[in-house]
């Protein structure tokens, strides 16, 4: 049994101080799960809207919601946008009887829902997949495999696990992404997305994927903007700071789920992923979306020049670098250099998939990916 520890004391902290928290995260991620083990055996207070004699019931939402004291659970609340008008009454109560914990998979619907209809009433929590504080250290190669959806990471064996992956990719592009609002054709969806895969780890090139594709760069860019939404897909921004030299501006694109990228390559186990040209880059991504996960909430961004110099990640509160290499002993580059002078950065550290730590130069540092996370605050 994994326990989710930290996303069970943020929701706590955000129910203990406001009245509704929006607990969101691609599906299956384990929201519903980590609902259910706050509430115990209140099974009064949980309401499923993917069942259709739940959302029946809610037909009158004010005399059922308005009736109950606690904690309040409405799962997939996307499905139901007129109970965000009925939450914000009910957040207003004196005396705050209830509060409502709210799940979603995201769309378009729910985030315009909450920001419009509860604003200053609602504590936005965003739930992922496992991660390696939730880990072992034995564990953290087949996170990188197997990516961090329990279903997927806790599968009997690998061909179970890319299994699962394969059939929850099917129902994504299938039921899920119209359930969510999301009006593309499924087919073409697909082929954008295996699409992008080969673009994992880059700059953001619409043009060339839309023309690949025969569709307009819009259109490339609403099929972009879909998997953003859903947490499959992560837009990283550059940094734009005016430091006088010619930065890159556009963004660049990384899986979310490591799993899910291996599944559309279809590399199914260590041994494909590890001849497989893309190896580089999926290291990257893991690593990218790991460190991001232990600061959450913290602006990131990466940098670069059209000189070629480059940082993965820069986080300007803390005046942070991070550099990923897939190398068994990386090396001072001047790219490096170049970053820390650039931004005036106060350290710079280099994930790396080893197991040693060493300087580098002065606030320069290699790590082991875990110890970077835990150094920002995750593991």
């Amino acid at each position: 049994m994994i326990t989710r520890d930290g996303y069970l004391e943020e929701v706590r902290t955000g129910l203990g101080r406001g009245p509704v928290v929006a607990l969101i995260g691609p599906r299956q991620c384990g929201k519903t799960t980590l609902a259910r083990q706050l509430m115990g055996a209140e099974e009064a207070g949980y309401f499923d809207l993917e069942d259709p004699a739940t959302s029946l019931s809610l037909d009158n939402p004010m005399s059922i919601l308005s009736a109950l004291t606690g904690m309040v659970v409405i799962d997939e609340a996307q499905r139901a946008p007129h109970l965000f008008p009925v939450l914000r009454v009910l957040a207003d109560r004196e005396g705050q009887p209830a509060n409502f914990l709210v799940l979603g998979s995201a769309s378009p619907e729910l985030s315009r829902q909450s920001s419009e209809s509860l604003a200053g009433r609602v504590e936005i929590i965003e739930m992922s997949g496992f991660g390696l504080a939730e880990l072992e250290a034995q564990d953290r190669q087949a996170l990188w495999l197997r990516g961090g959806f329990p279903r997927s990471f806790l599968a009997r064996n690998a061909t179970d696990s890319l299994a699962w992956r394969k059939n929850f990719i099917r129902t994504f592009l299938e039921r899920d992404l119209a359930g969510l609002g999301f009006g593309m054709a499924p087919q073409a969806m697909g082929r954008f997305w295996t699409m992008l895969a080969h673009y994992h780890g880059q700059l953001w090139n619409g043009n060339e994927i839309a023309a690949s594709m025969g569709v307009s760069p819009t259109t490339a860019r609403t099929y972009l903007d879909a998997l953003e939404q859903t947490f499959m897909i992560r837009r990283l921004l550059p940094w734009h700071a005016n430091v006088g030299k010619r930065l890159v501006k556009t963004p660049k694109i990384y899986f979310r789920d490591s799993g899910i990228f291996h599944a559309l390559l279809g590399i199914g186990g260590l041994e494909e992923l590890m001849v497989h040209p893309k190896l580089g880059a999926s290291w990257e991504g893991f690593a990218v979306e790991q460190i991001l996960h232990s600061r959450r909430g913290e602006d990131a961004y990466f940098y670069a020049i059209h000189s070629g110099s480059e940082l993965d990640l820069f986080f300007p509160a803390s005046q942070t670098g991070i550099e990923v290499k897939f190398q068994d002993a990386p090396k001072l580059t001047r790219s490096m250099r170049i970053a820390m002078e650039d931004l005036g950065l106060k350290e710079l550290l280099v994930a790396y998939p080893g197991t040693r730590e060493y300087p580098l130069a002065e606030n320069i540092r290699v790590l082991p990916l875990s110890r970077v996370c835990g150094e920002l605050g995750g593991v």
